[in-house]
């Protein structure tokens, strides 16, 4: 993806959870509840000063320095990484937007907005931008763990390889 669609990636995904915010707001915060799918989801207003699934509520400022550190950090290694896999990109765009959306909502509110209630299990309200970073991370770590299991395997092939050469063993069998 070239830089300018990765900026119009993010920049559309942010502005999709923005807007899902300010219906949130203008709609549901009047409400507070709103049933979709009775005894699975709903769309319940919370104002969540804290960090993810409500975790040091009430420290709006360190989370947004700690939130803009760790944007920061994510688009340097998207910049500078060195494999260049698409994969990875997607999911850190993914991230990056997800991180920004919450960004905008601490800065602008002191507060992020969350809205989607799983029911059938006990579980933290969330929204649309705790999404992007999730489903990014989710499958950044699926690709990074088949990453190490495939340079794992290649290692075993090159030393089993190189245990026979003209019929005399160059290198001791490295076998678990």
């Amino acid at each position: 993806m070239s830089v300018i669609g990765a900026i119009i990636f993010v920049l559309s995904l942010v502005g999709i959870d923005q807007v899902i915010k300010y219906f949130v707001i203008e709609y549901l915060k009047p409400i507070g509840v709103f049933e979709l799918i009775e005894g699975f989801i709903r769309l319940r207003y919370v104002e969540n000063t804290g960090a993810v699934f409500g975790s040091f509520s009430s420290h709006t400022a360190v989370l947004t320095v700690v939130s803009i550190i760790l944007l920061i950090v994510t688009v340097y290694f998207l910049v500078s990484q060195k494999n260049k896999s698409k994969l990875v990109s997607f999911t850190l765009l993914l991230m990056i937007a997800g991180g920004i959306g919450n960004i905008i909502d601490r800065i602008r509110l002191h507060f992020v907005v969350d809205y989607i209630e799983p029911t059938f299990i006990d579980f933290a309200v969330f929204n649309f931008a705790d999404c992007l970073i999730t489903v990014g991370a989710f499958v950044l770590m699926i690709y990074l763990i088949i990453d190490i299991v495939k340079e794992e395997k290649q290692k075993k092939l090159e030393v089993n390889e190189t245990e026979f050469i003209n019929g005399e063993t160059v290198v001791e069998n490295e076998r678990d």
